[in-house]
């Protein structure tokens, strides 16, 4: 009997954290519905399908997840490794970046969490995470990223610290 809810117990956790997902999802599709103020009805309509959907597809997927196993992220970077270039990034990190993007974990703070980013196939938007690509919306930002101004000597430490997660 143990040996079944220890089998389980990690579907279950990953059930939850795929609800969690879904809710959040919700809520910025509300919000953006609000800010647009399209057609109130067909927006309130689908709002109300959405979590439902999502719900049934985050356990679908966790589901799948949890029996197949999690695919864990490779570690970042011990920063009693970092050279002194990757350093400086992390500071231009903390003051340009912290406030929106957690770096050591890919749960969401007001963007994408930054965990394992430039060794992914895929950034959050879709696009391979090069370096030029990086360079491209930390610059200039991309739908509800803002630009942020830099020196080319902070981009390239930001870059070379971003490699380190």
């Amino acid at each position: 009997m143990n040996s079944g809810i220890t089998v389980l117990l990690p579907i279950i956790v990953h059930l939850q954290l795929q609800h969690r997902v879904a809710q959040q999802v919700t809520e910025v599709y509300q919000a953006r519905c609000a800010e647009q103020n399209k057609r109130y009805h067909s927006c309130r309509m689908r709002s109300r399908t959405l979590p439902a959907f999502s719900a049934l597809a985050a356990g679908f997927i966790g589901l799948v997840g949890g029996l197949a196993g999690c695919r864990s992220l490779p570690p970042s970077k011990p920063s009693s490794e970092w050279t002194p270039q990757e350093a400086s990034g992390a500071e231009v990190y903390q003051a340009k970046c912290a406030r929106c993007h957690y770096p050591t974990t890919t749960q969401p703070l007001h963007g994408p969490g930054l965990q394992a980013l430039t060794k992914l196939k895929a950034m959050p938007s879709g696009a391979p995470p090069t370096d030029e690509r990086l360079t491209a919306v930390i610059l200039h930002g991309r739908q509800m990223m803002p630009a942020t101004p830099l020196t080319d000597d902070q981009l390239s430490d930001l870059i070379a610290y971003l490699h380190t997660l």
